[in-house]
């Protein structure tokens, strides 16, 4: 659906654009997003380092074929320059600084705080708490059908349901009279009895939760498949506690004007935020604004969160602009986390590795306050074929913060345990690994029986195989060795859905002959300014710098959050309708008033058409080890990714996409582990020094690459990126310290201490 109107000035976003960055581009993860980048695939050769380096064929001035090419970020100067500034950044006259207190108990109630002390300290303004701060209804749907988290409702009453709960904000004239004003207030607390211990032990306590996807799904007879198996695997896997660490903080600035709330913010959508205040605080949906220009990392964490609410609150007591920005610490308790997981999966085959039975069950932690599934278990449903096929995602609740959606949910943690199961598979079969996946590779969805959108799963591995080195791999363990180092390699398949949501897209011929685009599109790190820029440029014919991209308002109407892999899938459709309808309404032959002519577009009826398909991004990961088993030390030495994922729009951002999740799959493998103090229910080193993540030692040379996979059903064929790379990697790596030393890991990470132990510890 387009509609086509001249002089219509959709609004712009101004005033959001300047600042520094931390060190390297904030576009980045802390866990070393685009270390290294790659060579070899068509549209320009990369340079190490930043994805913002200029590439070979980037001329800027073809007028077709902008689509394919490698191109610089277009927002990159100003990023490496510190033009473009982050929510925490941006520059309100009277603005004020909120600092949030949060519980230094597990479980219990809010017996007093000592608020005349803090209120006498210089520069403090207001002490918000459950007896004084403003009223909120969480009893509203959410984004994608689901209830809001409880946790946004700040200040509702004295119960505290986790370590690190908000029970207080103080807000002060500077951000040091607020943090210090916050580090004195004294909370009385009634403490409680706490349970924080996740263990697979605690299965028998769990129930099964429908989330964005059915909790349980089963085909077949699973125990009579297993009996008649020649070959059973069955073994169980644990991944721990993860963190969200983007480069930029959590940040947010609240103001009212002209009886409007205006939020300054750093998400993922910010019409998914304004929806979910304008809720919470009963307001007219017209009446909010939120803006977003900048941000720097989300990977599922920038949605609403407590510290925008907390502005708001705060701006609405006080009737003056004020921000509260999270510190890193804080961002363990309150962005969210990828909740461990304890997996079993039992794999039954003929002798000749053909699937007779798959059941995968994965159980995670969630709070007391609101459920939250990691799906784990979902991971298995698309993969691979099986005559009985079982999945179960369930949940236990502990007095832990919520989970929430973390970079490929229920992908990452259920794919290591999904192809680690079908490495030991092809051990126990005497089968290569890639063979037995070429084995049991599906002609139809495994469980739902539809066609594939399209599936190149097994193109993936055999290029992957060739540029790997695979066919002169000895398949038996331990057997290489370079001085101290035993050496190994390992395979693992990857894959994640693909997603499209309702959009809609402004886009206006000028009279001076350029376009601006208007998306309320969120660049979270992605590239995905440059890659509408490319995606309107193709359509309209014109060399890429003719087209301007405004993104980030919610005033700029309703279009996908950046996330599930689905914003330049969603979004891109959405410019390319509005695209094709302008050239069919320019005038010919006529000047462009001044005004400009303006159509916008609207892709919810073109996607309520789409057949009914399994649509998925695929890939096959591969690495190679070394490891020390004198010091348990493991180094990974090359990895490579070879992925089906669509149209690649643009190869240099894209590349950088497919690195950086596999760098984080390295992460995943052998570093990231938060630990739960049984005894105060917080975590151990709740920080960078404490959480690791693998720095630019720990990461190798690693190789991202694709095959030819255009989407048929999308009118540009882009499937989507974000996440697929992260998918397999870890499974690659563990496969291939199985490989060096003959012990298989089944628990996340692979510390030395566990290599010591010869196993699982």
């Amino acid at each position: 659906m387009t509609t086509t109107t001249q002089g219509d000035a959709a609004t712009t976003t101004r005033g959001n654009a300047g600042g520094t960055t931390t060190q390297g581009d904030a576009d980045t993860a802390t866990r070393g997003d685009a270390a290294t980048t790659t060579r070899g695939n068509a549209g320009g050769t990369t340079t190490q380092g930043d994805a913002d380096t200029a590439t070979q064929g980037n001329t800027g001035t073809a007028t077709r074929g902008n689509v394919g090419a490698a191109y610089i970020r277009v927002e990159g100067r100003d990023k490496v320059t510190g033009a473009a500034r982050y929510a925490g950044e941006i520059p309100f006259a009277d603005l004020a600084h909120g600092w949030l207190v949060l519980s230094s108990v597990a479980r219990g109630r809010v017996r007093a705080l000592d608020t005349d002390a803090v209120l006498a300290m210089p520069g403090v303004l207001t002490v918000l708490h459950h007896g004084n701060a403003p009223r909120v209804d969480t009893a509203f749907t959410g984004m994608m059908g689901v209830a809001p988290d409880p946790s946004t409702g700040l200040f509702q009453h004295d119960r505290v349901p986790h370590m690190g709960w908000p029970v207080a904000l103080v807000v002060a004239e500077t951000s040091e009279q607020a943090r210090e004003a916050a580090e004195a207030l004294v909370v009385r607390y009634d403490r409680e009895p706490h349970d924080v211990a996740f263990s697979a032990g605690r299965e028998a306590e769990a129930y099964a939760l429908d989330g964005h996807m059915p909790a349980v799904v089963e085909k077949g007879d699973l125990e009579a498949e297993l009996a008649a198996s020649a070959v059973v695997v069955d073994a169980e896997y644990t991944t721990p506690e993860e963190h969200h660490n983007p480069m930029e903080p959590h940040a947010a600035a609240a103001r009212w004007e002209g009886g409007r709330l205006e939020v300054v913010d750093s998400n993922q959508g910010t019409g998914w935020v304004a929806g979910e205040l304008a809720n919470l605080f009963s307001l007219d949906p017209a009446s909010v604004r939120v803006r977003s220009e900048h941000v720097g990392g989300g990977f599922g964490s920038k949605g609403t969160r407590a510290h925008q609410v907390a502005a708001v609150m705060a701006a609405t007591v006080l009737q003056r602009p004020v921000r509260v920005v999270l510190t890193r610490r804080q961002m363990f308790s309150l962005a969210g986390h990828r909740s461990p997981t304890a997996q079993r999966v039992r794999l039954g085959a003929d002798a000749d590795g053909r699937l007779r039975a798959l059941e995968h069950r994965s159980l995670n932690h969630t709070s007391t306050v609101h459920d939250f599934v990691e799906p784990g278990a979902t991971a298995s449903r698309s993969m691979y074929a099986a005559d009985a096929h079982h999945t179960a995602s369930r949940l236990v609740k502990l007095d832990v913060p919520t989970p929430t959606w973390m970079r490929a949910p229920g992908e990452a943690p259920g794919s290591f345990a999904l192809e680690s199961a079908l490495d030991e598979l092809a051990e126990r079969c005497g089968i290569d690994p890639i063979e037995l996946r070429v084995r049991n590779e599906p002609a139809v969805g495994p469980v739902s029986g539809l066609p594939f959108g399209s599936r190149n799963l097994i193109a993936c591995f055999r290029e992957g195989a060739r540029r790997f080195g695979w066919d002169g791999r000895d398949p038996r363990p331990g057997v290489r060795r370079e001085g101290r180092w035993l050496l190994g390699t390992g395979t693992a398949a990857a894959s994640f859905p693909t997603l499209a949501m309702p959009s809609t897209a402004a886009l206006t011929a000028e009279a001076d002959g350029t376009f601006t685009v208007r998306i309320n599109a969120a660049d979270i790190g992605t590239g995905a300014r440059t890659a509408l820029t490319l995606v309107a440029a193709d359509v309209l014919e014109v060399p890429a710098d003719r087209v301007r991209v405004r993104i980030g308002d919610s005033d700029l109407g309703a279009a996908s959050i950046a996330g599930g892999s689905a914003g330049t899938r969603s979004w891109g459709w959405a410019v390319t309708a509005a695209a094709q309808e302008l050239r069919r309404s320019l005038p010919q032959g006529a000047d462009i008033p001044p005004e400009g002519v303006t159509v916008r577009s609207d892709t919810a009826e073109a996607l309520g058409a789409l057949a009914r398909k399994e649509r998925h991004a695929f890939g096959s990961q591969f690495a190679e080890v070394a490891v020390d088993p004198a010091t348990g030390e493991i180094r990974v030495r090359r990895m490579l990714g070879i992925f089906a994922a669509g149209r690649i729009v643009n190869p240099l951002t894209a590349r950088n996409q497919f690195v950086g999740g596999m760098t984080w799959g390295i992460s995943m493998a052998l570093h990231e582990e938060a630990v739960r103090d049984r005894a105060s229910g917080g975590l151990y080193g709740a920080d960078l020094a404490g959480y690791h993540v693998a720095a630019h030692a720990d990461v190798p040379h690693i190789e991202a690459d694709w095959v030819d996979d255009p989407d048929p059903d999308d009118p540009v064929g882009i499937k989507g990126i974000g996440e697929v790379g992260i998918v397999g990697a870890a499974a690659a790596v563990a496969n291939a310290v199985w490989h060096a030393t003959g012990v298989r890991h089944r628990n996340l990470p692979i510390r030395p201490d566990r290599v010591l132990a010869g196993g699982d510890a």
